[in-house]
């Protein structure tokens, strides 16, 4: 029981991570209807933005923690605005390929350009919270690094259902995925109302690179590849587009990638996560939360 109770930790920790990349996938994919790729890039831009903060203001408190989480979410919000901005927004009345084919060229620029300014050697993450290890009844062990994903995300989980729910702009995005032409027909700003989407899910992404980075101890140019395509699973299974659907999804893959590397299967632990994608198109096109949409013609 206390190896299972371990096991399900790291797989919501892990998770977690998983959840808060995935919504970036899925909150694009409900307002423009296409997956941005480089969005698993800004993932390790954030992680590469905690590294470099830490070195110019060092932390050694849970609010020097919290200032530089929150410093690398703004930074990467910004990024994530200028991407939109420079190589998404001429392309959107051009086909969807167009731009599929743009957000594969700006995740390999936002990595090779990672390459080319922090160099190609992993960098040791830095301790942004105080270390402790608690140990429970029956040899259960919990760190703080642990604690800091499984209290940070459900409260940053909390703040987007606030804003998509309860506020103008979640209001004005909502509207856009129902109906882009007619929500520009009764006065939203379509162009604000993207940019401010693209800076949301690019400072969650950041609060992932940031989460993810603690608890692995190690970052480089090339670390949003594999969880960036975890992530895109996880939305797929949820329900691309469902946010709701996406987090289900990252804190599903994340426990049975977790159970699986426990296991004598731990070798095809990549392998199982993308046949869980190939058996949710087959079985659940839409996804776990998702709903088949009818498409006239």
């Amino acid at each position: 029981m206390t190896e299972f109770l371990q096991q399900l930790l790291n797989g919501l920790s892990l998770g977690a991570v998983y959840a808060l990349i995935a919504l970036g996938y899925t909150m694009v994919y409900g307002v423009l209807r296409f997956i941005n790729f480089a969005h698993s890039d800004v993932f390790m831009v954030g992680a590469f933005a905690g590294y470099y903060l830490n070195r110019w203001m060092p932390s050694d408190s849970m609010a020097g923690g919290l200032a530089i989480l929150a410093g690398s979410m703004a930074f990467c919000a910004l990024l994530g605005v200028v991407i939109e901005r420079l190589a998404y927004r001429p392309l959107r009345r051009r086909s969807r390929l167009n731009v599929l084919i743009t957000a594969i060229g700006v995740s390999l620029l936002l990595e090779y350009t990672g390459q080319f300014l922090f160099g190609a050697a992993p960098k040791p993450f830095p301790q942004l919270f105080p270390v402790r290890t608690f140990q429970f009844a029956g040899g259960l062990i919990v760190s703080t690094n642990q604690l800091a994903v499984l209290v940070l995300t459900p409260l940053l989980l909390a703040a987007l259902h606030f804003i998509v729910l309860k506020t103008r702009f979640g209001t004005a995005m909502r509207a856009i995925s129902f109906h882009p032409v007619a929500a520009t027909l009764v006065g939203i700003n379509l162009d604000r109302v993207i940019s401010f989407t693209f800076a949301l899910g690019s400072a969650l992404a950041a609060a992932g690179g940031i989460l993810y980075s603690l608890n692995y101890q190690s970052i480089d140019p090339l670390m949003g590849v594999l969880p960036g395509l975890k992530a895109f699973v996880a939305a797929v299974v949820g329900g691309i587009g469902n946010i709701p659907g996406a987090a289900l999804g990252g804190l599903l893959l994340g426990i049975i990638e977790t159970f699986v590397n426990g296991s004598r299967w731990s070798t095809a632990t990549d392998a199982i996560a993308f046949a869980l994608l190939i058996l949710i198109l087959l079985f659940r096109p839409a996804g776990l939360l998702g709903k088949l949409e009818v498409e006239k013609v």
